[in-house]
């Protein structure tokens, strides 16, 4: 039922008891009461039905109460409990219209209803007006006794008193003096206050305790309506600043804030209805739990709603903020000051509870972009220092003493970051994030340290296998008596090399001995392994190493020339000096030996291999005498061992088996030799040529130009011989080498004829000096004779003459 606000009214309570809760907050809306605090003041006016109350409030406050028409007779006007707004008073001032006592409308329940709004006013007012009239003082009834009787029982169960003023107003003063009736008045109550049973702990307590009685008068408003009104303009002067100190409700206690008023209400009225003994202090506690929790939600979730809040929390989910620990600060502080304005007049314990639930919530709230602000600057910190740390190191600084200032920097740059991130209203510790950021920190220096150990280690690795690999390959190559002792020195000095080059780079890591000596340790099993790791390889090359030491040997004479088999030399031995160079191979090639210890492996080879032929007649059995039917070589360990004794003899027999069709091929060709050179007939020929031959050989010599036309002759046929090599394209067969012949022999001729005309036309010039190396060997591998003729014939075969020799397959 709102109005305007000055005229402002509602009714709280209905004549049934029901509380109109939305009447009261649509009420404390539009008079604003929440905004009041603790300046507002309750005034509630009790008494007889028709005694005028409403009257008095209109024409006290300028309320618009309901008043009795006296037209149309005496009955009840005001039914329940009504409220209003004061006008023009300040501080602000509700005023409460009790519905009259001792009404008939009522009936049986009009005690219960009195008694439960009297309690009421009496707990929710500062200043309660009791109207009575003149001619009922010294009256049981009529003077409310009995009814202030129960009251003052009630009020006396309070823990603390909460000192309202009783304001008795008696109407339609009589010539009466007020000066003689207030002392009865004033007696009255004493008497009843002093009737009522007390607890223990007020057995002693004064009525001026718990109230402050004053008594005034007024004329009445029928008879004496201008001095009625004067009056009354008197006493509202009194409502003015009335809970100033030394006003009508200046040393009241316990006020519930004008913002908890309507809940309080509601409790009260609620508690007095159940007929439960009203308890102010627990209800004071109680509102101010309630309403202190009512505006901590309402800041909750206006910070929840508040724009700044809202972009800043945005704007740290994608980069870090400058200033943030001071933004959301501002924020939170902002938040906490609003809240601790509109709480101040509630209890002090309360309101603090409920703030430290409020700042906590608001920092519950705000935690997430904290850390994510910390996760940032975490962040940003981390990829600082790989940055430092990269950059320290690209300029030549040693890894430990880099990192050890990189890391002490970075720290302190989070330290200052934090510091700008730091929220005053917590007192959070970033130990966990520091620790965090530390953990990243010796984890990404433990992997750039072992990124430049494992890159120093491949470099000087890389190094050793360049030293070692190609002159190790080398001298197993060679395969003599100096290979291993050479490979043990070229791996001492290499390894040496690399083992000083490594640990001066290693110093700036500055580590412990025994991760130094781990670490050097390794590199030299590097190098053994590398040794190991190649004559590996060679051992399971070693048939094709034997095979070319073979075929060096047997197929090249001691100044590497190709050999020519020409019937002189000794197939047997060549062959057993090359078997036994390629069974030093073998030897060789056995074992690893990266130790000074000597073995008999080359002896054992060279017994059992090459003079196995002396034992085979032996009538013992092979097995007993042959020490290549074992899996291991005696004093040598598995680990070192390439190539096992069965192994030895199984690529012997191998390679004996392929070598031997080069052996056969030079015997056959040295047995063509010397058949090729054989060319003088039998004696038995001879003889029968000279004695059937003589008249032929002295007609011959009585006419020598015979002589001259057969010389010239033989040169012919022999330098077609040469030129053609007929002994060569025969060696296939006679078909062959005829089918050849017949297609290289006419451009032989010409070109034989050609050589002839250009030697006549030539001048005739002194002959060079002989130089016998130069002299060609023809196919029989016997050089022309020192003659005139052969001379003639060398020239003529000197582009095209060869020499002959036998070829020699791996």
């Amino acid at each position: 039922m709102a109005q305007s606000e000055e005229s402002c009214s509602t009714q709280l309570i209905d004549g049934d008891g029901v509380f109109n809760v939305a009447g009261l907050e649509s009420f404390s809306k539009t008079v604003k009461l929440g905004e009041c605090g603790l300046s507002y003041a309750v005034v509630s006016i009790m008494g007889p039905q028709s005694s005028g109350k409403s009257t008095l409030l209109n024409h006290l406050f300028g309320t618009n109460f309901r008043e009795m028409d006296a037209f149309k007779g005496r009955s009840q006007t005001t039914r329940g409990i009504w409220l209003a707004k004061c006008t023009g008073i300040e501080p602000c001032t509700l005023v409460m219209d009790l519905e009259g006592t001792d009404g008939r409308e009522r009936g049986e329940d009009d005690i219960a209803f009195e008694k439960q709004s009297a309690l009421f006013a009496l707990a929710v007012s500062d200043i309660v007006l009791i109207n009575m009239w003149c001619h009922d003082i010294g009256r049981e009834q009529a003077a409310n006794k009995p009814l202030l009787k129960t009251v003052f029982q009630v009020m006396m169960r309070l823990f603390s008193p909460r000192k309202t003023k009783l304001l008795f107003v008696i109407r339609d003063k009589t010539r009466t003096p007020l000066e003689n009736l207030e002392p009865i008045l004033r007696e009255d109550i004493q008497k009843i206050w002093d009737n009522v049973p007390k607890p223990a702990a007020h057995k002693e307590t004064l009525l001026s305790e718990f109230f402050n009685v004053e008594v005034t008068a007024l004329s009445s408003f029928e008879e004496k309506e201008e001095l009625f009104k004067e009056q009354v303009a008197t006493l509202r002067q009194r409502f003015y600043h009335s809970i100033a100190p030394g006003g009508l409700a200046g040393d009241r206690r316990a006020v519930v804030p004008a913002s908890g008023f309507s809940f309080s209400a509601q409790q009260i009225w609620k508690i007095i209805k159940e007929n439960k003994d009203l308890d102010l202090p627990a209800h004071k506690v109680m509102v101010a739990t309630v309403r202190c929790e009512e505006i901590a939600n309402e800041k909750f979730a206006s910070l929840s709603e508040n724009e700044e809040w809202r972009l800043l929390e945005g704007t740290v989910q994608s980069g870090p903020v400058v200033g943030f620990g001071k933004k959301l600060s501002s924020i939170l502080e902002t938040c906490l000051s609003e809240y601790d304005t509109e709480v101040i007049y509630f209890d002090e314990a309360v309101r603090t509870t409920k703030r430290q639930h409020l700042e906590s919530k608001l920092l519950h709230l705000v935690q997430p972009a904290y850390q994510c602000m910390l996760g940032h600057l975490r962040s940003r910190t981390l990829d600082d220092f790989k940055a430092a740390l990269d950059t320290a190191l690209s300029g030549g600084k040693e890894f430990a003493v880099a990192a050890r200032d990189c890391i002490q920097t970075s720290m302190s740059l989070f330290d200052e970051g934090y510091a700008d991130v730091a929220i005053k209203q917590a007192n959070w510790e970033p130990s966990k994030i520091r620790d965090k950021l530390r953990r990243d920190v010796d984890a990404h220096v433990a992997s750039v340290r072992a990124a430049k150990l494992s890159e120093l280690t491949a470099l000087y690795e890389g190094k050793l296998s360049k030293a070692l690999s190609e002159p190790v390959e080398a001298l197993l190559d060679a395969a003599s008596n100096d290979t291993w002792p050479a490979i043990r020195s070229l791996l001492r000095r290499e390894m040496q090399l690399a083992v000083d080059g490594l640990s001066r780079a290693l110093s700036g890591f500055e580590m412990d001995q025994k991760t130094l000596n781990e670490i050097l340790v390794s590199l030299e099993n590097y190098a053994r392994s590398l040794v190991e790791i190649k004559a590996k390889e060679e051992a399971g090359r070693v048939m094709i190493r034997m095979k070319d030491r073979f075929s060096t040997l047997f197929g090249r004479d001691p100044d590497g020339m190709p050999r020519v088999w020409t019937g002189n030399e000794d197939i047997r031995a060549i062959t057993k000096t090359a078997r036994c160079s390629s069974l030093k191979v073998l030897s060789v090639m056995a074992v690893i030996r990266l130790e000074d210890d000597p073995d008999n492996i080359e002896n054992t080879l060279a017994v059992a291999l090459m003079d196995s032929g002396s034992t085979s007649s032996s009538n013992k059995s092979i097995s007993s005498l042959d020490p290549l039917t074992s899996s291991t070589w005696d004093e040598v360990p598995t680990n070192r061992t390439l190539i096992t004794p069965v192994q030895c003899k199984s690529l012997w027999r191998q390679f004996t088996m392929e070598t031997e069709y080069s052996v056969t091929q030079a015997m056959a060709a040295q047995e063509a030799n010397r058949r090729n050179n054989n060319w003088l007939p039998p004696p038995w020929a001879i003889l029968a040529l000279v004695v059937l031959g003589f008249n032929e050989f002295m007609a011959l010599l009585r006419n020598p130009l015979y002589l001259g036309v057969f010389f010239v002759a033989y040169l012919v046929l022999k330098a077609l011989w040469v030129q053609l090599n007929i002994s060569n394209e025969f060696r296939n067969g006679a078909l062959p080498g005829l089918l050849s012949l017949s297609t290289k022999f006419l451009p032989t001729v010409m070109n034989l004829l050609k050589k002839l005309a250009e030697e006549g036309n030539r001048p005739t010039a002194a002959a060079p000096p002989r130089n016998p190396t130069l002299e060609p060997n023809l196919g029989n591998g016997v050089g022309v004779e020192d003659d005139s003729s052969s001379r003639v014939s060398s020239n003529v075969t000197s582009e095209n003459g060869v020499e002959y020799s036998s070829p020699l397959r791996k």
